[in-house]
């Protein structure tokens, strides 16, 4: 019965993300989740804010940035012509294809993505990288981060970006990340984390909103569950740059967190933008 109800309750939270997303690529709403959940400053400014150079951004298909990032993979990737990439949660291809650009001609990069929504946006966008690149190698999946519709031992590189702290088994996701990596391959990933955990009535509160922060997993427990999972290397970099500009954006989710928090205390106290690497 336990099992059964997890299981529920697992499936509950993804139809939830699902419908949120789904509004996104519509759009129907700005943010990620809900009309309050990260994303509401100006995808530009905010790209820029987290690492994302002007000419990068210049070049993106029409309506690919949506304003959805908490850091930037691709940097710390340090990606190479011929490389397999894999983007977890690739929305409408922003990494996608800035990280097509890098591995060019010789390479490929896949975006997953379980929105079908999210997925015909992405696709629509592949003909305007097309003819502003000059490339063909990047392709658009329809699946689960759970359950990754990749061969194993496949992808040289796995990117992902503010999209793991939303899945509702995080321990699978790493599992399955492992198998589809090549021994040696990399992860890059940047993602929310918690320094500590919420106070119960913020924790509560942020689930409400379904959260982007809600999800987040501890540090430490993130190193614990890329360790059991078999990675290596493992370096993980807290960056409480990201929470400090969304407060100073007035993003409405933090705002109404940070107002929440016990006195005296800071919202980067507690919830970081998280670098991730680590190799198999």
């Amino acid at each position: 019965m336990a099992q059964d109800n997890n299981f529920l309750k697992i499936q509950t939270v993804k139809e939830t993300i699902r419908v949120g997303y789904a509004a996104i690529a519509t759009e129907q709403h700005s943010s990620c989740c809900s009309s309050r959940c990260c994303g509401n400053a100006d995808p530009t400014r905010l790209a820029q804010a987290v690492g994302y150079d002007a000419e990068s951004l210049a070049s993106l298909p029409d309506g690919a940035n949506m304003g959805l990032s908490c850091g930037n993979p691709i940097a710390i990737a340090a990606l190479q012509e011929g490389q397999i990439v894999l983007d977890l949660g690739s929305g409408g291809g922003f990494d996608v294809f800035q990280a097509g650009e890098k591995v060019t001609a010789s390479g490929r990069v896949i975006g997953v993505d379980m929105t079908p929504e999210m997925l015909a946006k992405a696709r629509r966008n592949i003909e305007q990288y097309r003819q502003r690149t000059g490339l063909d190698n990047v392709e658009f999946r329809l699946g689960e981060i759970e359950y990754l519709p990749v061969p194993d031992a496949s992808i040289d590189v796995v990117l992902s970006n503010c999209v793991i702290n939303l899945s509702p088994d995080k321990p699978q996701v790493w599992h399955e990340i492992f198998r589809v990596l090549k021994p040696g391959g990399k992860v890059s990933v940047s993602d929310l984390a918690l320094l500590k955990p919420l106070p119960d009535k913020l924790q509560e509160m942020a689930a409400a909103l379904v959260g982007c922060v809600a999800g987040a997993a501890l540090v430490e427990d993130t190193r614990v569950m890329l360790e059991k999972a078999g990675f290596t290397s493992i370096v993980l970099t807290p960056k409480p740059d990201y929470v400090r500009s969304m407060l100073e954006w007035n993003d409405p989710l933090y705002k109404e967190i940070a107002e929440t928090l016990p006195k005296d205390e800071k919202m980067a106290d507690y919830v970081v933008s998280l670098s991730i690497e680590a190799r198999k």
